[in-house]
């Protein structure tokens, strides 16, 4: 049997629909026991969703009446609806569920190395969708109890794959297929940007701008907002035609490591590599100045700097796919923390900073109390993250790089170079250099002192 739940309700036994003679309350009934299929929903919360809380007088007998026709229906077609305490179950077994389908595609985008691979498996679990969840059978109230979260990892997936096209230099897929879900969804802004370069670089610039105009106009009515600082500068960047908007452009001083674009280890220490590269400029923001795009990005950079095993950021990779939402509120303090820890590390440390030190340490105090004492494979004893701690884990590991740091003589040789929007951070043990060593600051050309050894 084959469930259908990303649009249309649909049950479908070699292709043929079975469910003609049911009412749409019936089908909504074993819809939302398919969208649970293996798990038991007890009888209150079937009637809760079935009536919106306005249950009639026999309710539970009716969901008993309805159950019955269904296992009538289905049961010739080896359907098994069982009675559990007070609930009940559909058994999976080897029926094809779409919500199912579209959740193991994304945790397969998730893992996959190769972009050209990611893309595949996005595209799979996206073309599921063929509306709105359950759009024949449950109206909006219903869809927002029973959707939220599916419809957040639908949203993900779209940012992700969106990336990855922009990425492969593919924007005119993105420009047909993402602008009608920015504007349905306005307050996802990294959603509303990609779409906004996809028309731009395929010379539909003056779309690119209604585009922004039209959810700016949402935000306000519907939010009381304004867009964000970044796609406020990506709209100027449009209305005045930047050439670095109309190309992928790879970071510089960068490397790619599954799928994602890192700096070049530089420092000699976890702490400051995670301070470079945005925290540490001074000026506009240029292709590649932000490392920190998404959580992916995190956890892939805790794992290439030996933070985090490969296995523990598969896991955190498929995690953040399937609870995007837990995912952003990670990445959003990974940046505070970041912040601070810049403010703290730059400059002169008998400066009056307790400001940004109090804010780090209240970090550190978090990811001490999430710790596991170990031995590495050199012998020794050394303090980790605990494995268990879930998606704040990369968060995590590298607050507990930076207290090390922070507790050795070695902080007091922390540098910022001085050139024209740098600020990299960097140890000068010799006290000889001013200069960071590569210049990586996101400009091209080295001539504003960059570089210099």
């Amino acid at each position: 049997m084959e469930f259908q739940l990303l649009g249309p309700f649909a049950a479908l036994h070699h292709g043929r629909p079975v469910l003609a003679a049911l009412r749409r309350q019936e089908r909504c009934l074993l819809a939302l026991l398919a969208l649970e299929a293996g798990r038991a929903v007890p009888t209150g919360r079937l009637i809760d969703l079935l009536w919106n809380g306005e249950a009639p007088a026999g309710a539970r007998s009716t969901v008993h009446t309805y159950i019955g026709r269904l296992r009538a229906a289905l049961g010739p077609d080896g359907v098994q609806l069982e009675t559990r305490n007070d609930g009940y179950l559909l058994r999976p077994d080897d029926h094809l569920i779409d919500t199912l389908a579209f959740e193991d595609g994304v945790r397969e985008a998730a893992a996959a190395g190769d972009d050209e691979e990611r893309v595949r498996h996005y595209d799979r679990a996206l073309g599921l969708w063929r509306g709105e969840l359950l759009a024949d059978v449950a109206d909006a109230a219903l869809r927002d109890r029973i959707g939220r979260r599916l419809g957040a990892l639908r949203l993900s997936a779209a940012e992700e794959r969106a990336r990855l096209l922009l990425s492969l230099g593919r924007h005119e897929r993105v420009a047909v297929e993402l602008p009608p879900l920015a504007e349905e969804h306005p307050e996802r802004e990294r959603l509303v940007a990609d779409a906004m370069i996809a028309l731009h670089r395929s010379r539909q610039s003056a779309d690119a701008l209604r585009l922004y105009r039209a959810a700016r106009g949402t935000l306000r009515s519907a939010f009381d907002a304004e867009p964000g600082q970044d796609l406020r500068t990506l709209h100027d960047r449009i209305r005045r035609d930047d050439p670095a908007l109309r190309r992928p452009v790879a970071p510089t001083y960068a490397v790619r490591v599954r799928g994602e674009w890192l700096p070049w280890n530089t420092s000699g220490d976890p702490a400051l590599e995670f301070c470079n590269t945005y925290a540490g400029w001074g000026g506009e923001r240029r292709p590649g100045s932000e490392w920190l795009r998404g959580y992916r990005t995190l956890a892939v950079w805790a794992g290439h700097l030996d933070l985090l095993d490969d296995r523990t950021v598969t896991r955190l990779l498929r995690r953040a796919q399937e609870r995007p939402e837990e995912a952003s509120a990670v990445l959003a303090a990974a940046r505070e923390f970041r912040g601070a820890l810049y403010g703290c590390l730059a400059g002169d440390p008998g400066e009056a900073r307790d400001g940004a030190f109090a804010r780090v340490a209240e970090v550190i105090q978090e990811s001490m109390r999430h710790a596991v004492f170990v031995r590495g494979e050199d012998g020794l004893g050394r303090w980790s993250p605990d494995p268990d701690c879930g998606p704040r884990l990369p968060l995590h590991a590298v607050a507990q790089r930076a207290a090390d740091l922070l507790a050795d003589p070695r902080r007091l040789t922390v540098r910022a170079c001085p050139g024209k929007g740098c600020g990299w951070l960097f140890l000068d043990a010799g006290g000889r250099r001013r200069w960071c060593s590569l210049g990586v600051c996101g400009r091209a050309g080295a001539g504003d002192g960059g570089g210099r050894g």
